[in-house]
């Protein structure tokens, strides 16, 4: 595959107009060409995810990120002298050679795809975005996982001059997120190192972060700076802050209701003035993807 550079990506405004324009054929959206790759089956397959992809400015002003603040607008005031170079990445724990690499480095090793996919948060709301990166399973591929790496751990950058949110105790600072290692070795698990064809902004993770579709928000780590493969689930921040709201899974199921809110439905961001609400599909509507990563698992006691 050609390595596809964030100035040959189709700007915003074309994005919308070509996805209006296919849905005016009556093609479906897989049919839709943006840039030098195609939206991925993922999308394509997925109902939910036939509105508009959201617009930049609301991607790029109504974040969580409590490194830099609780409040929605808190990461895109707080955080545009944050400093993300040099920035390395280590890959450690039960790998048969641990890795450190720049970022430029990994952005050099990986052609970078466009993959658009929804992000829904546990707070009930969503946005279909189009980010750009890499699957994660080519970068841990380079580490050489061992027998013993039953899921991989990711920790941020912990830097709480440059973060404020870090010098309150509103989490166990430095933020840390797991996956078993098959969920982390899916092809729709990806490593995002831009959005709408242009770098990541400081607000949405920059330098590197996950997005992991199928599962809410929080599973998708922003700003990380190490990756390391362990033998036993790492107990996740949410988890330690809130067992009983935040389990390791966190898949996207309406079923299971967050102790203080239904997750029956979302809340889309941009979609007008009241903001519409969508009914939420399972596993965010990739379950034809990842539904069988939990064959035979009682998906509401392993919330």
């Amino acid at each position: 595959m050609k390595k596809v550079k964030y100035s040959e990506i189709t700007p915003e405004k074309i994005y919308l107009r070509r996805r209006e324009f296919v849905k005016k054929l009556g093609f479906s959206t897989g049919s839709l060409m943006i840039g030098q790759n195609m939206i991925g089956k993922a999308f394509a397959a997925n109902d939910n995810l036939q509105e508009k992809i959201t617009e930049r400015r609301y991607v790029t002003t109504y974040n969580n990120y409590y490194e830099f603040g609780t409040r929605k607008s808190d990461p895109v005031e707080k955080s545009q002298n944050f400093k993300t170079s040099p920035w390395n990445l280590t890959i450690d724990g039960e790998v048969e050679k641990k890795i450190t690499l720049t970022v430029n480095e990994i952005k050099n090793s990986f052609p970078i795809e466009e993959k658009i996919y929804r992000l829904r948060c546990v707070e009930g709301w969503s946005m279909v975005i189009p980010w750009m990166g890499f699957s994660l399973n080519k970068l841990l591929e380079k580490a050489s996982p061992n027998g013993k790496a039953k899921f991989v751990e990711f920790t941020t950058v912990f830097d709480p001059e440059q973060m404020p949110g870090q010098r309150y105790p509103i989490l166990k600072w430095p933020y840390k997120e797991g996956l078993r290692i098959d969920e982390a070795m899916h092809p729709l698990t990806t490593m995002v190192t831009g959005l709408y064809g242009k770098e990541l902004p400081n607000q949405n993770g920059a330098p590197l972060r996950l997005i992991v579709p199928w599962k809410y928000g929080f599973k998708s780590s922003k700003a990380i700076v190490n990756i390391k493969l362990v033998e036993k689930m790492p107990i996740s921040s949410w988890m330690q802050a809130s067992p009983k709201e935040y389990g390791f899974y966190s898949n996207v199921n309406p079923r299971v209701n967050h102790p203080r809110w239904s997750q029956a439905s979302e809340r889309v961001i941009g979609s007008g003035i009241l903001s519409e609400r969508i009914p939420t599909t399972m596993f965010n509507g990739y379950g034809d993807q990842v539904a069988n990563l939990y064959s035979g698992m009682d998906l509401k006691k392993n919330f």
